[in-house]
């Protein structure tokens, strides 16, 4: 971490370049697969519907580097059959007749507490609700069913894109990991710069992203004295019951972000599903603005999006957050914070589900400190309280 940066222009060219860790990863494995020093990452399918098993199969099987070890048509054949067939992940469906999907993984954990699994679940509100409640539960990440909202071909396309990435993001631990930096770390060259009043904390976060949110936000008290935005990539639905679920847990109000909302201290704004979520300065007020411009990191909403915002809007008074999250998203829009003079905050590789967004910022040398998860609150509440106190004393 011996970074020290020699020109803005040098931040933005290191932050478009870098790779995540599980980027590399990928690379190694494909590298390792073709010599025949890596085995396919082996997965076992577990849903109750033979058509679906038959379809993440075919799915599944146009990538060398992963092999179907097995399927189950229910929970009990499930739990069976992992000793037999050993896998590397496991696809859980959510919704099946007995042992259902939330029951299975419950048992899964207490057998395999490592294990990876990828929740299969459908884009309802019920699916949802269960979705998030597997997350809470220790499932690894999730991915939806095809949609009757989609065309099929794109829906197809959509589930295989999303389940390969995945997997090989998840099963990146397959790799030595490298070693644990100790936390918190101060990334060298960065504590002489100055630190201005903090007027917005923005957060990003992927994988593993919902439960970090969820030990997080109730972080932060009642009284805190300015705006929250948060970028969690997930799709439309789902980030309002997310927003409800962390409404209900923290002191601050937390909501799904609605066009032209003022933003106001004590209060939480998570990007909607399917929209990118800015902020405007109109008069002397910050509004939400949302538009559905293009993916950006294959992502809509997009932490790259939000961050260019209020770099753009707030100059120097931002705080951001990167939590766990596979990909790079944030990277770039790390870089415009820094550029503008803000700080970057994010979480260590060992608190984190995948140490992809938040390695790729500290790869590019962009990340002001690091620090495990149960950490981060605590942080964020010191440095906004002491840069004001220290603004305000400063201009009494």
């Amino acid at each position: 971490m011996e970074k020290v940066f020699a020109s803005s222009s040098d931040d933005m060219a290191k932050a478009c370049l870098v790779d995540s860790a599980e980027i590399n990863f990928i690379a190694t494995a494909r590298q390792r697969f073709r010599t025949g020093d890596m085995q396919p990452v082996r997965i076992l399918i577990v849903d109750d519907s033979a058509v679906i098993r038959k379809l993440l199969g075919d799915l599944l099987a146009s990538d060398p580097e992963i092999v179907v070890a097995g399927t189950a048509g229910n929970g009990s054949q499930a739990l069976t059959r992992i000793p037999e067939v050993k896998p590397d992940l496991i696809t859980l469906d959510i919704e099946m007749p007995g042992m259902d999907g939330l029951e299975t993984l419950v048992e899964i954990r207490k057998l395999y507490p490592r294990l990876p699994v990828i929740m299969f679940s459908a884009l309802t509100e019920r699916g949802g609700t269960a979705t998030l409640d597997a997350l809470a539960r220790g499932a690894s990440d999730y991915v939806t069913k095809p949609s009757h909202r989609e065309a099929p071909e794109r829906s197809y396309e959509r589930v295989q894109e999303e389940l390969l990435r995945k997997i090989k993001s998840l099963c990146a631990a397959r790799q030595p990991r490298p070693v644990a930096m100790p936390v918190p770390v101060l990334v060298s060259g960065l504590s002489a710069r100055p630190q201005g009043r903090i007027d917005v904390v923005a957060i990003g976060a992927s994988t593993g992203g919902p439960n970090a949110l969820t030990e997080l936000i109730p972080e932060f008290p009642a009284d805190f004295p300015v705006p929250i935005v948060i970028v969690q990539h997930m799709p439309p639905l789902f980030t309002r019951l997310l927003a409800e679920r962390l409404n209900a847990l923290a002191r601050l109000e937390v909501q799904e972000g609605k066009a032209g909302q003022r933003l106001q201290p004590g209060q939480v704004w998570i990007a909607p599903g399917g929209h990118h979520m800015t902020v405007a300065r109109k008069g002397a007020e910050f509004v939400v603005g949302l538009n559905h411009d293009p993916q950006e990191n294959s992502c809509r909403p997009a932490v790259d999006v939000l961050f260019r915002s209020v770099a753009q809007t707030y100059g120097a008074n931002v705080l951001a957050v990167i939590l766990t999250g596979m990909g790079t998203d944030g990277t770039r829009g790390s870089a415009a914070i820094r550029e503008a003079g803000g700080e970057v905050i994010v979480q260590d590789e060992a608190s984190s589900v995948v140490w992809g967004m938040p390695g790729s910022i500290v790869a590019a040398g962009l990340a002001d400190r690091i620090y495990p998860l149960a950490g981060i609150g605590p942080e964020v509440v010191r440095r906004v309280s002491a840069r004001r106190a220290l603004t305000a004393a400063a201009h009494p």
